[in-house]
């Protein structure tokens, strides 16, 4: 007895670890209504200068688009293929004044920060909707253009960089028997030293299945992003959260 269990669940974790038996692609878009919140402190010249994201740089709540292709094939051993692209832009004015890289800005300075995102997701299905459950674990590379500027009448400041991180990844999702229905979270992740990063997701969505070949769906979730950046070389460090409600239509081929 113990004998087929086991070769019962060995079949069971194998048919989940292959890839999928034919071409699957899905296309979404849609806007997260993202909040930031956190700080952002100038290293420069020994100066300790902390400015905060609503309260002094004057940052609110904006609706960010966002775009993402997911592709699983069925070749063995290659992974499947995930591309999202993000774009977390807030911009505001300056509540107080305020020194920064060793210049005096006065109230209502104007103030940028933009991180603009492309992850590129190589994953594994270890289970590929195996009793209507999927989980993924691959690799992100999430390259940042990092762009802040500080701007009034007498002075200016800007400060750019571009940042290629690897992250861990794992996506878990749940299809609820009988129904077009589906639960699902993602997580990427890295830590080490100073700098933490991670994205996390949790949604559900809703498929239309009328039509065979497109069907297209909507989704709703939740998002938020954390962003601790103290790099030895770099003149600022970052310490921001972005979160918020998210909405989007779906293409399912």
């Amino acid at each position: 007895m113990k004998k087929k269990l086991i070769v019962a669940t060995l079949a069971v974790l194998t048919s989940g670890i292959a890839q999928a038996d034919f071409l699957r692609i899905e296309a979404g878009a849609g806007l997260w209504q993202s909040e930031p919140s956190g700080t952002i402190t100038d290293k420069a010249s020994g100066n300790s200068d902390t400015l905060n994201a609503s309260d002094q740089l004057g940052y609110q709540e904006e609706n960010i688009s966002y775009l993402w292709l997911n592709v699983k094939h069925p070749i063995p051993l290659l992974p499947n293929v995930r591309l999202e692209y993000v774009t977390p832009s807030f911009e505001g004015n300056t509540k107080k004044s305020f020194t920064w890289a060793g210049d005096p800005y006065s109230i209502n300075t104007n103030s940028k920060l933009e991180l603009q995102q492309t992850d590129i997701v190589l994953y594994y299905n270890l289970l590929d909707n195996t009793f209507w459950a999927t989980l993924d674990l691959g690799l992100d590379l999430k390259l940042i253009d990092y762009s802040y500027e500080l701007r009034n009448a007498s002075n200016a400041y800007s400060d750019s960089a571009s940042l290629p991180i690897p992250m861990l990844y794992a996506r878990t999702r749940a299809q609820i028997p009988m129904t077009n229905i589906g639960l699902e979270a993602d997580i990427k992740f890295i830590g080490y030293g100073d700098t933490q990063l991670y994205d996390f997701r949790a949604k559900v969505d809703y498929t239309f299945d009328y039509v065979p070949v497109i069907q297209p769906a909507i989704e709703l979730g939740y998002r938020t992003q954390k962003f601790k950046i103290d790099e030895d070389g770099e003149d600022t460090k970052i310490d921001f959260e972005f979160s918020g409600i998210y909405g989007g239509v779906m293409l399912r081929f």
